[in-house]
């Protein structure tokens, strides 16, 4: 017995050994894996990572802006509601018929009736009959439109012809933002001689009642500099804010960020970059410090090629950011900030923030001047919108409402909408780079060729409507077989809105410092997508027209 414990004792010690060694060999294994994760892990994409509300910001539906980037929201599409205009600005009360028939009421107890009929050759345009008569003409014929407020009718070219001009809102625009049209009217009589639309001109052909814009003095530009007399929108105020005097700078709280890794980046990184930075500031109850210079990457341009130095103002309203937010231009700042170091001994507080991870929060208490974050770090790392991932998305709201497309490019889709009288379809054909990769949507190419559009077409839009196609595809000539049974229109169609004698032209280049402006792939995307928002019936490619999921195969 003695022989044989003493032998079965180095064995259980021994098979003790072997398990302790393997377990700790397994523990050791787990903890280099788990730090090569960590070291290699990298965020993920903003667009997958966001929460309920950001993704329905960046999801269009039935469309993707993964690659091909043809659609593109911003806060005027998504609100709930019509978004209330800000203190000051024309009230949004349109006319209906109740207050038209208040204006009948003012109207002496005369009926609608020329006294006599006695020339039926001659309509009185100044008679406020003609205007009411016209009111009511346009309530029954464009109810997709909100009418605001009309001016007094003048003569036309011919003696029972009367221009008239308004403003308006798309009733489909949810932002408070007025555009104007003006038209020509034949005016006729009924048998009891009461006042009737006989034909109505199509958009703006009512050019005597067009309000004369402000021409602003050419005469500095270079005489080498042609381009047609540059033209003011008297409803654009995008001028740069100023902060004023020494004290009202040292006065003032600001978060300056410094350019980072977004930069050249694809508009939408840009704007979720942009909007945490701006929530961020408006979190801490600071002043941003805003940098109009943007870089439109390669996929907008005409190059192929990433370009520097566009304007903000080209694609954004910079007049209705200023008015929900509290921003100062970059140079302005700096040259303020200068300019105090150099006068006073006491320098600017600033605090200098190297590192993402440092949340708003740990900042909120901050008392210095400037809060300066600087993005130093390689890519991923130095993102703007690293500062709002993690604990610090519930904190800071990215404020998209504050986020407009641009009052000039909104312009041009007015005109667009305005010149199929507002009564349009519209498809949205995705192809560029989805066509092309087969392996992630191997039906879409087939599925949008020109005689797979016309069948599919033919079973959903009644024929000869307006069709209006927003694509990316590039070849003008690729939707010709639906001009057999549509009225098809495609953003080239108008591109005497953005040409060398246009308004877009003339303002874009008066705010270029003289250097005209490209009409370049973003501006073509924003007028694109909101062209596509005001029509009657939408169709979109990815569940309509292919079976193919938006995001690739099994995305569904």
């Amino acid at each position: 017995m003695k022989e044989l414990n003493s032998t079965t004792d180095p064995i259980g010690q021994n098979l003790i050994k072997v398990i302790s060694n393997v377990c700790f060999s397994v523990f050791v294994f787990s903890v280099l894996i788990i730090t090569v994760i960590a070291i290699t892990y990298q965020p993920p994409d903003p667009w997958e990572s966001s929460r309920a509300l950001t993704r329905y910001f960046t999801q269009v539906e039935n469309a993707t802006f993964k690659v091909d980037n043809s659609v593109l929201k911003t806060g005027e599409d998504v609100a709930s509601s019509p978004i209330e205009a800000p203190a000051g600005a024309f009230p949004l009360v349109p006319i209906t018929e109740a207050t038209i028939e208040k204006s009948e009421e003012k109207l002496s107890n005369e009926t609608l009736k020329k006294s006599g009929c006695e020339d039926v050759t001659l309509v009185n345009c100044s008679d406020p009959r003609v205007l009411i008569t016209i009111e009511r003409f346009n309530l029954k014929t464009f109810k997709s439109i909100a009418f605001l407020d009309y001016r007094t009718p003048v003569n036309g070219s011919k003696p029972n012809e009367c221009d008239v001009a308004w403003r308006f809102r798309n009733k489909k625009e949810r932002s408070w933002r007025k555009y104007r049209d003006f038209r020509r009217f034949k005016i006729g009589f009924t048998d009891d001689c009461s006042y009737k639309v006989v034909h109505a001109g199509r958009w703006h052909s009512g050019v005597n009642a067009r309000r004369l814009r402000i021409r602003v003095n050419s005469t500095r530009t270079s005489p080498k500099a042609r381009f047609a007399p540059p033209v003011r929108d008297e409803e654009i105020n995008d001028t740069i804010p100023v902060l004023g005097s020494d004290s009202a700078f040292k006065n003032g709280k600001y978060l300056y960020y410094s350019r980072g890794g977004d930069y050249c980046k694809g508009m939408n990184q840009y704007m979720w970059s942009f909007l945490c930075a701006l929530g961020e500031a408006q979190y801490l109850n600071r002043t941003f410090v805003m940098d109009l210079s943007v870089c439109l990457a390669s996929s907008h341009t005409r190059s192929h090629k990433d370009e520097e130095g566009k304007d903000f103002r080209f694609y954004f309203d910079f007049e209705h950011l200023k008015e929900t937010a509290s921003i100062v231009e970059e140079g302005d700042f700096l040259k303020d900030w200068r300019k105090w170091n150099k006068a006073y001994k006491k320098k600017i507080s600033v605090r200098k923030v190297k590192d993402y991870k440092v949340s708003p929060v740990q900042l909120l208490k901050d008392k210095s001047t400037i809060i300066w974050r600087q993005f130093d770090a390689p890519e991923p790392e130095n993102y703007w919108y690293r500062v709002c991932e993690g604990p610090s998305a519930k904190y800071v709201q990215r404020p998209w409402q504050a986020l407009w497309k641009s009052k000039r490019l909104m312009n041009i889709v007015t005109e667009i909408s305005g010149s199929m009288d507002w009564d349009f379809d519209a498809v949205h054909v995705v192809r560029g780079e989805k066509a092309l990769y087969k392996k992630l949507w191997p039906h879409l190419d087939a599925d949008t060729s020109p005689d797979s559009l016309v069948t599919k077409l033919q079973g959903i839009v009644t024929p000869w409507r307006n069709l209006y196609v927003a694509t990316n595809e590039p070849f003008y000539n690729y939707f010709d077989k639906l001009r057999s049974h549509y009225k098809v229109h495609l953003l080239d169609d108008y591109n005497y809105l953005w040409s060398n004698t246009s308004e877009w032209y003339n303002e874009t280049t008066q705010l270029n410092g003289g250097h005209p402006v490209e009409f370049d792939g973003y501006m073509r995307v924003e007028v694109d997508t909101e062209v596509l928002y005001r029509a009657k019936s939408r169709i979109e490619t990815f569940y309509n027209l292919t079976k193919d999921c938006k995001d690739g195969i099994n995305t569904c």
